[in-house]
């Protein structure tokens, strides 16, 4: 499926017979097995990135593309991107060739990749550190290639599909997490709890030894709390803060938001002296309001989490390895019905992942 412009559903196009890709030195070629959707793909393909959009990600704006976007800065980096692209980071497949410099005992190997690609040294450096399926063509394909230390191997009985549902949800979860500094015996609040990172954040925080507090809509509370959640509250609570308060009995120690939008200054005014607050995302729209002197007379500290740092995909494919991460498959699709895929995706009445097959 190749991206052809920033845009709506119809810059998706699909191909029968595009070029098998050749791997280069140092990487590998993979047989995708499937290929995980998120929020990346929405944001990237109607350049949602760039500042000149203050909406979030409407049905309109994620079907049509935004009137404001501006292609100069449509990527996660605030930059341009080439097309055609193909898209796709979350990959789960089977390495079928090698380049130069990589052993050949590779072949056959059962892999999950990393889409983070990122540069020595400075791996925040967003200009040296790219992002699979955005400045490079991704896993929307037969056959995908990546740096041989990207696609990491794995030994599980979860199916493509499965395993297809964490690279993108659950490092970005785990990073926000981490960028936290959440600690056994807290109370953390995680809103967008039902998607694939806020499912994942559910998991990754009750391993920590946290109480787990989720903001989804009412139909998904049963399988949260099976995930691991001591409480959810109704998205469409009136008052929010009041809710969230309720729940804690009190005030909470950290907030992860993947949402935004009017939500924000609710999770701000529950949180205790010296709270945190991590964002890796605003599907509901990134122009909030905020009173500065929560922030100052009551010690915060909020921080973004977008660049994984590295080892982040290693550690989650060992969880997976022992069983200690349960995968989160709301529904399959073929790879030439994406579109219709993305538009399951937008309507967020899944819990967890949407994965396309190939």
């Amino acid at each position: 499926m190749v991206l052809t412009g920033h845009g709506g559903l119809d810059k998706l196009e699909y191909h029968a017979d595009w070029p098998v890709p050749e791997p280069r030195a140092g990487e590998v070629l993979v047989r995708v097995g499937a290929c995980g959707l998120n929020n990346t793909d929405i944001n990237t393909r109607t350049a949602w990135y760039s500042k000149t959009v203050t909406e979030g990600i409407t049905d309109t704006g994620g079907k049509d593309g935004f009137d404001a976007a501006d292609a100069a800065s449509g990527s996660w980096g605030s930059s341009s991107i080439s097309f055609p692209r193909i898209q796709g980071a979350d990959v789960a497949g089977e390495i079928a060739a090698v380049g130069t410099g990589v052993e050949a005992s590779r072949i056959g190997e059962r892999v999950l990749l990393d889409p983070w690609i990122l540069a020595s040294g400075d791996w925040l450096d967003p200009a040296r550190s790219m992002y699979f399926g955005s400045e490079c063509d991704g896993g929307y394909a037969d056959y995908t290639t990546i740096r041989s230390e990207n696609a990491i191997r794995i030994e599980s009985g979860q199916s493509d599909a499965q395993l297809a549902t964490y690279p993108c949800a659950y490092t970005t979860a785990e990073n926000l997490t981490a960028r936290s500094g959440l600690k056994p015996g807290e109370t953390v609040l995680i809103n967008g709890a039902s998607g694939g990172v806020g499912s994942a954040a559910v998991q990754l925080c009750r391993l920590r030894g946290t109480r787990v507090i989720a903001i989804a809509s009412a139909s998904k509370a049963e399988l949260l709390r099976r995930l691991g959640a001591a409480a959810i509250i109704d998205r469409n609570e009136t008052d929010l803060e009041m809710a969230i308060r309720d729940a804690a009995g009190g005030t909470i120690d950290v907030a992860l938001d993947v949402v935004g939008g009017s939500a924000f200054m609710a999770l701000i005014n529950a949180l205790r002296q010296g709270g945190r607050y991590s964002s890796s995302g605003a599907i509901a729209g990134p122009m909030v309001e905020f009173d500065l002197r929560q922030l100052v007379y009551k010690d915060l500290q909020l921080t973004g989490a977008t660049i994984v740092p590295p080892g982040t995909m290693q550690r989650l494919v060992s969880l997976i390895e022992q069983d200690l991460l349960q995968p989160l498959l709301a529904q399959t699709f073929p790879l030439s019905d994406l579109g219709k895929a993305q538009q399951a995706f937008m309507q967020k009445k899944q819990v967890g992942n949407i994965v396309v097959t190939t």
